[in-house]
């Protein structure tokens, strides 16, 4: 993990329009921050999927077209706290399904977490933690040829540039099996009325979650960051559907990072791109797919159009 780290570190700050993934997020101090985000009222995108799971919940199974008697692995990919799977795995446990639920994250905090919380909470249902790369772990399962549901929620996709979701989407099919199901989130396109506030909220937590990726890098990769010296700064257009995140350096400064053997300049305005979070409608759905082995079997949507879940199935 380190030595991946300090590479994509290394190539994202060395690029003209620096960049850092946002996968480096969620440590655990990050993580415990992101939990506080899914709870702040501007952060409407939690809320939304849970209206979904909450109330839709037999829809899902329903659309998912999965029988009692048929035994299959859930797996779910970025699975965080779970707050939203937990309505699905009980209602399938409930209903008398067959099934072990397979929850694969790059934080291992986040993992346990989640595995003391379901021993807790649904001692009945089978737990098998997976930590690290999302398609490693599925090759390793495909092997076993099993009905597979993939579950990749909270619009996690829309962290990537549609071409990289549709590779992202194309390279899950490979490692699946037809007949496979993904149940896939988006945030939908929205006025930035709505949207900007659950990047920028009133707390500050959204700005503390983006420097604590600049404190990573100084406590993993031995470097010397000065985070007030960076602003956070949002931006979004409904034209054209995505959200970013920047750290946006507020003086000509610069940065040694020892583990790196580097030091980086900043100048006085200069941004890192932080986060990426497209935003979605039917049609971009349908473009990104239109070149891998998934067709739409389903769609639901919460109360207020917010969110969608699409269920695709591997042909």
């Amino acid at each position: 993990m380190t030595e991946q780290f300090k590479k994509d570190v290394y190539t994202g700050l060395n690029t003209p329009n620096k960049r850092l993934p946002s996968k480096y997020f969620y440590d655990k101090k990050g993580d415990a921050l992101f939990v506080e985000i899914m709870n702040l009222p501007e952060y409407y995108l939690t809320r939304a999927e849970m209206d979904i799971f909450e109330n839709q919940t037999d829809d899902i199974i329903k659309a998912l077209q999965i029988s009692p008697d048929c035994y299959f692995e859930l797996i779910e990919l970025g699975a965080g706290d779970g707050s939203k799977t937990k309505k699905l795995l009980q209602m399938l446990h409930q209903q008398g399904f067959k099934f072990d639920y397979f929850p694969v994250d790059i934080s291992q905090n986040a993992l346990d977490n989640l595995e003391a919380d379901l021993k807790t909470e649904l001692p009945g249902v089978s737990v098998i933690k997976k930590q690290g790369d999302y398609f490693e772990i599925l090759a390793s399962l495909k092997e076993i040829k099993k009905l597979k549901v993939i579950l990749f929620l909270g619009s996690n996709i829309g962290n990537m540039p549609d071409e990289v979701a549709t590779q992202f989407i194309y390279d899950l099919g490979s490692n699946l099996h037809p007949g496979d199901k993904l149940l896939l989130g988006a945030d939908l396109i929205k006025p930035a009325s709505i949207v900007l506030p659950a990047y920028n909220d009133s707390k500050g937590v959204t700005a503390a979650f983006n420097y604590n990726l600049l404190a990573r890098i100084n406590r993993e990769l031995e470097a010397d960051f000065d985070i007030t010296n960076f602003r956070h700064e949002p931006e979004y257009t409904e034209q054209d559907g995505i959200a970013k995140s920047f750290l946006v350096s507020q003086a000509d400064q610069t940065v040694c990072i020892k583990s790196i053997g580097q030091s980086f300049d900043f100048k006085k305005g200069e941004r890192i791109e932080t986060e990426v979070s497209r935003k979605y409608n039917d049609e971009v759905i349908h473009k990104i797919i239109s070149e891998t082995d998934f067709k739409i079997s389903y769609k639901l949507s919460d109360g207020k159009k917010y969110f969608a879940n699409y269920i695709l199935e591997r042909t």
